[in-house]
Formats: C-alpha cells, sequence, structure tokens
C-alpha cells in the first residue's frame, strides 16, 4: 500500500513497450481464451478501505478506484485478497479494534452480494468458487502491529479468515524491522519468530512484502512453509527499499515462495524514484490538496490521490508509466527466480496505477503480452495464479502437519 509517496508517473522505457502491441486477432482470441479459462489470482488490494464509507457499492461498477465486482469480472479476476491495513503509527489495541472492524467490513461485503462472491480459507475453496461462477474473497492483514504483539490475537484472525500477514508495513513492530525505517531489533526478535511459527501451525501464509531484508532472511530461516512477497517488484529494476533484490527472489524461490509483482509506478520505475527525489514541493502541494479534499479519510486520499496524480501527468508536469513495466518486472523475475515462483499482487485501490492498467478490467492485457513475449499457455496460468495456489496448498499442508505434531 502506498500512501505517503508521492505518487508520480514516469516515462517507461523503450523495452518495457516493444512487442506488446496486439499483433494478430487470432493472438487476441488466444489471450482472451486462456485468461478467462485461468484462476487469476490477485494477492493484494486495497478496496476494504472504501468499504468503511457507506456510500461505497462493491456491486456496481464505481467511477473511481480500480476494484468493484462488475470490473473484476470483465477482466477475469476468479480471486482476490482484500488488505485489512492500518498506519504503522496506529498501535496497541486500537490497531486491533480497527482490524477487526475491516475484516467485518470485508465479511459484510460477502453476506451482501453472495450471487458473486464467496469467502474463500485455502485453495480448494478458491477453485470450488471458480466451479460456482463466483469470485474467491480472501483476507490479508497487512502489518504485524495489528496483532499487539499477542499470539491470541493473530489466532484470531485467522479464526476469522485472515490467510496472511505481512510481518510490517511502512515502520517497524516491537519484534520486526521494516524496509523502510531505521533497524531496532536486527531483524526478527525472539518473540517475531515465535510469530512465524505460529503462522505456520495456523495456515497463515508469511508475507515480506515491506519487511527489511533482515526480517526477510530471518523469518525465511524460522519458517517451515514457503513466504511469499504480497506486493513487491524487482529491485534490480527500481532500487526501492521494500523491493526484491535478486537473491533474496532466488533464495525465496529456493525454499518454495513466490513474488507477487506490485503494480505501482514508484516500485516498478527508477525515474519514480528519481523524480520523487527531484521535487518534494510537489509532493507538499498533493499532501495538502489531499488533506483539504479527504481529511483523515483513507480511501478518499486513495482515489483523490491518483486522481490528482493523473491531472500532473496531462498538464505536462509529470511524465508517465505505462502498463508494459509491469511485464518487464515479471519477466525479470521469471529470469532470475523461475517460472514456479511469480505471481500477481497489484496494490488496487492501495497505489498509483500505470497507463494501461488503471482498473481490474484491464487484467487480460497481462495475458496478451506475456503471450507475446513468448510464454506458454501453462506458464501464463502459473503467474496468473496457479504458483499462488500451490504455495497456499503447501502452507495447508504443513500446517495440518504441524497440528498433528509431526
Amino acid at each position: 500500500m502506498v500512501r505517503a509517496l508521492l505518487l508520480v508517473v514516469v516515462c517507461v522505457s523503450a523495452v518495457g513497450v516493444a512487442g506488446l502491441a496486439v499483433s494478430a486477432d487470432s493472438m487476441s482470441e488466444k489471450a482472451r481464451k486462456l485468461h478467462f479459462s485461468s484462476i487469476v489470482l490477485d494477492t493484494h488490494d486495497d478496496t476494504t478501505q472504501r468499504f468503511l464509507d457507506g456510500k461505497f457499492d462493491l456491486g456496481v461498477r464505481s467511477g473511481s478506484g480500480s476494484i468493484d465486482i462488475p470490473r473484476m469480472k470483465e477482466g477475469g479476476l476468479g480471486a482476490i485478497f482484500f488488505s485489512i491495513w492500518i498506519p504503522s503509527k496506529i498501535t496497541g489495541p486500537e490497531a486491533v479494534n480497527r482490524a477487526l472492524v475491516q475484516i467485518d467490513a470485508v465479511r459484510e461485503q460477502v453476506r451482501k452480494h453472495s450471487n458473486e462472491l464467496v469467502l474463500a480459507t485455502s485453495a480448494a475453496e478458491i477453485r470450488e468458487a471458480r466451479k460456482q461462477g463466483k469470485i474467491a474473497a480472501l483476507m490479508g492483514v497487512e502489518g504485524g502491529h495489528m496483532i499487539h504483539s499477542n499470539l491470541g490475537v493473530l489466532r484470531s484472525y485467522a479464526a476469522l479468515g485472515v490467510r496472511y500477514m505481512t510481518l510490517t508495513h511502512t515502520g517497524n513492530t516491537e519484534w520486526a524491522d521494516a524496509s523502510t525505517d531505521k533497524a531496532m531489533h536486527n531483524g526478527l526478535t525472539d518473540f517475531g519468530k515465535d510469530v512465524v511459527r505460529e503462522m505456520n501451525r495456523l495456515g497463515v501464509i508469511v508475507d515480506i512484502s515491506h519487511v527489511s531484508d533482515k526480517t526477510f532472511y530471518d523469518a525465511l530461516e524460522v519458517s517451515k512453509a514457503p513466504l511469499f512477497a504480497s506486493h513487491s517488484a524487482c529491485r534490480a529494476i527500481c532500487a526501492a527499499p521494500r523491493n526484491m533484490t535478486d537473491q533474496m527472489m532466488k533464495d525465496l524461490a529456493a525454499k518454495g515462495g513466490v513474488v507477487q509483482i506490485n503494480y505501482h509506478v514508484g516500485f516498478l520505475s527508477q525515474e519514480f524514484r528519481d523524480a520523487e527525489k527531484g521535487n518534494p514541493e510537489l509532493d507538499k502541494a498533493r499532501s495538502a490538496d489531499l488533506v483539504k479534499l479527504c481529511g483523515d479519510n483513507e480511501g478518499c486520499q486513495i482515489i483523490e490521490g491518483e486522481r490528482i496524480t493523473r491531472e500532473y501527468v496531462e498538464q505536462g508536469k509529470l511524465p508517465r508509466v505505462e502498463f508494459g513495466k509491469i511485464i518487464e518486472h515479471i519477466d525479470h523475475a521469471v529470469k532470475v527466480a523461475g517460472i514456479e515462483h511469480v505471481g500477481l499482487g497489484s496494490d488496487f485501490d492501495g497505489a498509483n496505477m500505470p497507463y494501461g492498467m488503471e482498473d481490474a478490467s484491464k487484467l487480460p492485457k497481462i495475458t496478451e503480452a506475456l503471450l507475446q513475449k513468448g510464454y506458454s499457455e501453462d506458464d501464463v496460468r502459473k503467474i496468473l495464479g496457479e504458483n499462488t495456489l500451490r504455495v497456499m496448498t503447501e502452507v495447508e499442508r504443513i500446517s495440518r502437519e504441524l497440528n498433528a505434531g509431526k
């Protein structure tokens, strides 16, 4: 999730765009058939913040944001992890209470739209939802600060259907270091390692997006189950500290994990990071506008932030990035980690999307672009969702074994 950053859009390189044009109707038809016969699984969406606004109806096509049921159907999105998120600065009982409110909001959306959605907590339930013609709704807690250093709270979240937890968000927790904060613990504390072990037992996936490099390696060593990065990209292309290095991706893959590529321009493009550092006044102006428009309403800030950024682009104040940058990161991750270890974690409704990937209805373009780059149909299916389903299945198996005392 990206809120504090300046949401600037930058130009994509020619390399990122080359080969993405539709060359023939047959290719488009092939992509369409492949995409809509696959389970497309997105591991990170921040639409939950909009659920807290009584005016938002997930069942109605919205003129803003990236996610609603009509556009999910149009884009063939078959399974979605809704993020449970609270800023890192909010801790203690308040963080727990606010997390519970968001968990309830997701469950309530499923209840209201039971003809289109079903709550899923396992790979098998995602596949069953597919057979029923429904979209599987899942949940991930984005930040370990929301457990209030209490394993009982973690167990409560799991019982309510949460199936992954990001160990940190942008700030350190009392037991883990984040990638964008000053190190306090040299990775995971002893309690942090207990958190990972309990997540393994509960069948909750250990998510290492946002964590420091040392926290990543500590979690990788402690966990008996595969880990994933629910919404990260490649540091070799864009040097954001919460992106993964090539070595980290190799090590994640060696333990069976998956890196799900984030679509936010600030994690896709080095040019973005350079522009951010070079124009701090623009960030201040944008932040001031958001406060005037939204106050502390996070759902409003997400939507208005993207609108303001698009205005900057249209006015020529900022350049733009195209969706081909997503393909560049996917392709790099595949080359480094292997085809079995890459997936999709958009950050829809929580970040600034590149042009051509404004919302869930655009997802078939990823399938088409990968086919045009020479990926086989089987390999495309893996990236779209099968790799993540494999991780879920393995995490579930290890949970059963741990609970059986094996």
